[in-house]
């Protein structure tokens, strides 16, 4: 009987051994990095331009707004430090915005260049790239890993198009290169312990450099701090009867998880961590579910037919229907929430819907109401324009 018992125990061991590195392969770094692979591809960007250069609708709406856009003012003057200081609420700000904006006016920029082949453009994004990686040393202050997050989630959609499309010469990709790997990874790529929508953001960021720097060991250990937030920011039935947690968060009593989700204790599927706070911070932690998801997928690995794929669709189509107007019961949030969900249902709802053909009624129209989308001047931009309705 020992002797059966233990050569059971050998087997499933060994069988388990052997199941997990095929259950990793499903989002593990790619052999080869696919560029231009930060949250949007060649064939986006060239079924984008034809429908610009075409005068199709949403599409050219889309490109007009940008273009109008501060961020696209080829008179910009980039504003870089060497030490970024962020306090709660940004107080003190000591160049947050400036380095957000930048960076999103240099992933604009690019943008830009792709649609117009106008050198000015790319060379614009280039400036601006180098101007930062010149001169900025570290970030600071409390909110650090949050202005991290949120700017190392802009610098390399923008490098990625320029290094990868530009037909001229970036002198300079390698020093920018060096400030990915030593000003922002580090900060990022441990994650946080603070709101889901923070190590979201963070994990955007970590997931979209570690591209730009074919850094596979990081890549792979970002991917899987992401899958296990977002178990964790999102509920679905089929958690049981409390939403997932994070281990090292130690939400480990009923009390501590309704705390943490904001006091609310009815759980139900397309909830996020952060609903009863307010719906601006849940749209980033969708908005960043719905990046990392879409890199992913360029890289290869499509995370949209998994767990992933199944909490944006029921986040989306939850926070969507409020959004849109339906009442307030009174289980949810005390009856009251406060919206604003901002520009970033685009990706997710290509994706799900235009790709996977899964119904999205709330979603679709709380999305094509709010086109074009714009900016929502932190780590979101131009999805209008680079996801609206994309077949790629």
């Amino acid at each position: 009987m020992r002797r059966t018992a233990l050569l059971a125990t050998v087997t499933a061991l060994v069988a388990g051994a052997l199941a997990w590195p095929a259950a990793r392969q499903a989002d593990a770094a790619p052999v080869t990095f696919a560029h231009p692979g930060v949250t949007v591809s060649r064939s986006q960007l060239d079924f984008a331009r034809t429908k610009v250069n075409a005068g199709a609708q949403p599409w050219k709406a889309a490109y007009d707004q940008m273009m109008a856009s501060k961020y696209a003012d080829l008179n910009r003057v980039p504003k870089p430090r060497a030490t970024v200081e962020c306090g709660s609420y940004s107080n003190p700000n000591y160049g947050c915005t400036d380095e957000r904006e930048d960076a999103i006016a240099a992933y604009t920029d690019a943008l830009a260049w792709y649609i117009t082949r106008d050198d000015r453009y790319a060379q614009k994004s280039i400036a601006l790239m180098d101007a930062w990686s010149a001169v900025i040393k570290e970030h600071t202050n409390s909110n650090a890993p949050l202005q991290t997050g949120w700017a190392g989630s802009s610098w390399p959609k923008a490098a990625e198009l320029i290094k990868y499309t530009y037909t001229g010469t970036w002198a300079n990709s390698g020093r920018f290169a060096t400030m990915l790997r030593t000003v922002y990874l580090p900060e990022v790529i441990n994650g946080s312990n603070s709101n889901g929508n923070w190590e979201l953001s963070m994990m955007e960021a970590a997931v979209g450099i570690s591209v730009f720097l074919e850094d596979r060991t990081s890549y792979d250990k970002a991917m899987a701090k992401f899958r296990t937030r977002t178990a964790a920011y999102v509920y679905l039935s089929s958690d049981g009867a409390l939403p997932k947690t994070v281990p090292s968060q130690n939400l480990d009593t009923t009390a501590k998880i309704v705390n943490y989700w904001q006091g609310q204790s009815t759980f139900v599927t397309g909830l996020t961590q952060e609903t009863c706070r307010d719906f601006t911070h849940t749209g980033y932690g969708i908005s960043a579910i719905s990046h990392i998801a879409e890199t992913s997928r360029i890289q290869g690995a499509d995370l949209y037919g998994t767990d992933v794929g199944e909490r944006l669709r029921q986040a989306l189509g939850f926070q969507a229907k409020y959004q849109l107007g339906e009442a307030v019961p009174s289980w949810l949030c005390g009856g009251s929430l406060t919206l604003g969900l901002g520009p970033v249902t685009e990706t997710g709802y290509n994706a799900l819907h235009n790709r996977l053909g899964i119904a999205m009624t709330n979603t679709q129209k709380l999305t094509e109401q709010n086109r074009p989308s714009g900016s929502n001047n932190l780590f979101v931009a131009w999805e209008t324009l680079t996801d609206g309705d994309n077949p790629n």
